[in-house]
């Protein structure tokens, strides 16, 4: 018979971590008596991070003696107590390889389902002091599991643990965990684990993605290769198109996606630019606003025949090929780009869909492809097209939006600076549409995602403190920054750290592939290797490391 061994809880707290603070509720406690386990916790106990941790679907975390066992012998550690992996009940009996996703079970007075497995996060290696222990767990089919409350009731150690109900398709939580961080899944375990109701939904939108499998990507190269200079075409006051051809053939991009660009000096600086027009195999244009240095120099300093060192096209803002919904192309400024490359797709398909065109740009003589972007409105039988100078009309606003009346299920395509985009968002979702159907294209540094942890610095990206490296140079191309490696610095994902580079992050130890970051170019090792290898042309920065010159879509 299972039994409840200690009823552990803790309230969040913030804590000093790597020389900053995270943050948690990781550090739970053995308590006497019983307590009274709710919807969303044990009364006296909480999470820091509720996007990973607690609410209704994880309001209980388990952990099992067995495991404490086997970590105590495999790590050499006579210091773990009851509580340490951040578990609220610690069990004898109930291991992960024999418990259910979907088994119901009575703990005294109350029920519980489990609804998945541990989610692999840096905190309990931080708890431990073992920070291989999100890897650790995954590795050795030990992770813990959730529970949800179906019935309140009071709990305490020494209660006995009864399975009222099994699981649908009996698939083990060290079964599902692995479905989700190891590698050689199996498609139709995929379809089973999505039968089970109980199966918590951040878990089954993974799956569902696993499911449908990577996008399918158009030929590409490595590295940076030199584009001829064709043509070089002004705009605008503020705006000039740059055409790229090369000796044969090139990869036709999808209608949205951009270049990268190396241009001269030491280091030399790299820059992303959308491409504009209709995607093509025999040359690319890019068009670039003259706001600094590297955009003056291809204003300037580029005459036709010049060459200039390119990545492939790449980006994951793009117009869909196989949809048939109204679509919203809205750009302000130079973020006219991608979605002018996307309005001439639809007209070059003459597609029937309802299109509407809205663009802001302060007057007429910063307004950049006003006339092309009118022809090809003219060509769409559903074309709309609307355009605010924000010098005679202030701002766009939200009321502007919601008078376009735009069916629901419109898909809209937005780019421009952060705020617009932020504030285009929100008026788009409080006019009626889906905010999944609401993308938007970033070239700057991507939103950090770093679980927990406080008062996190906004400093501009800069070089580490300390004395300069003397190994590669590695290039955060989205934050226009080249620093040479250093080998007291552990991974890339701490370099990007100490230069205050925006990074995103969960587990640090090559599980979660949060951190999964694209390389423009260079080659890297990995200490520890991940479960899973990310996709060709990526790489997971919280282990890996340069080997040579690297250049990284960060």
């Amino acid at each position: 018979m299972a039994r409840l061994l200690s009823l552990n809880v803790g309230m969040p707290r913030d804590v000093a971590w790597s020389d900053r603070t995270v943050h948690t509720g990781i550090f739970k406690y053995p308590v006497d008596g019983p307590r009274m386990v709710r919807r969303l916790n044990v009364d006296g106990d909480g999470q820091g991070d509720l996007g990973g941790h607690g609410g209704e679907i994880r309001a209980v975390l388990v952990y099992q003696r067995e495991s404490y066992d086997f970590w105590r012998a495999h790590l050499h550690r006579d210091d773990l107590e009851y509580g340490q992996f951040g578990e609220n009940f610690t069990v004898d009996g109930l291991p992960d390889d024999e418990v259910n996703i979907g088994d119901r079970y009575r703990v005294g007075e109350a029920e519980f389902e489990v609804t998945q497995p541990r989610v692999t996060c840096f905190r309990v290696g931080m708890r431990l002091g073992e920070p291989r222990m999100p890897s650790l767990l995954v590795a050795h089919h030990r992770p813990g599991f959730y529970l949800r409350v179906i019935t309140e009731g009071r709990v305490q150690a020494g209660d006995e643990i009864v399975r009222t109900r099994q699981g649908p398709h009996r698939m083990s939580v060290a079964a599902v965990d692995a479905l989700l961080y190891l590698p050689d899944r199996d498609v139709e375990d995929l379809r089973r684990a999505l039968d089970i109701s109980a199966l918590s939904p951040g878990w089954q939108g993974s799956f569902r993605d696993l499911l449908a499998g990577p996008r399918a990507t158009v030929e590409t190269w490595q590295g940076f290769r030199p584009l001829r200079v064709s043509r070089v075409v002004p705009e605008s006051t503020t705006v000039t198109s740059i055409y790229l051809s090369g000796d044969g053939p090139l990869p036709r991009p999808r209608p949205g996606q951009y270049l990268t660009l190396r241009t001269p000096g030491t280091p030399q600086p790299v820059r992303s630019y959308s491409l504009s027009a209709t995607p093509s195999d025999t040359e690319y244009r890019i068009s670039v606003k003259r706001d600094g240095v590297v955009s003056t120099f291809l204003h300037t300093g580029l005459a036709v025949g010049a060459s200039l060192e390119v990545a492939a096209p790449r980006g994951e803002f793009f117009l869909a090929e196989d949809e048939t919904t109204p679509v919203l192309l809205l750009s302000a400024g130079i973020g006219v780009t991608p979605v002018l490359a996307m309005l001439h797709t639809l007209a070059a398909a003459g597609s029937r869909r309802e299109v509407w065109w809205l663009h802001t740009t302060r007057s007429a003589g910063t307004h950049a492809f006003a006339a092309e972007a009118h022809d090809l409105l003219a060509t769409l039988p559903h074309g709309h097209e609307h355009v605010h100078y924000t010098a005679t009309e202030g701002r766009l606003g939200a009321e502007t939006l919601a008078a376009l009346d735009l069916p629901p299920d419109t898909t809209a395509y937005l780019c421009g600076p952060d705020a617009f985009m932020t504030a285009m968002r929100d008026a788009l979702v409080a006019a009626g549409l889906n905010r999944a159907n609401v993308h938007s294209e970033l070239f700057g540094a991507l939103p950090s995602l770093n679980p927990g942890v406080v008062g996190a610095s906004r400093t501009p990206p800069h070089a580490p403190e300390g004395r300069v490296g003397t190994g590669p140079s590695v290039t955060f191309a989205r934050s226009g920054l080249t620093i040479p490696w250093r080998e007291d610095f552990r991974s890339l994902l701490e370099l990007a750290e100490a230069c205050d580079v925006p990074t995103r992050w969960s587990c640090r130890t090559g599980v979660c592939h949060n951190c999964v970051t694209p390389v423009l170019s260079g080659d890297l090792g990995y200490d520890p290797d991940p479960l899973e290898p990310p996709a060709p042309g990526d790489t997971l920065i919280c282990c890996s490391h340069p080997e040579t010159d690297l250049v990284l879509d960060l």
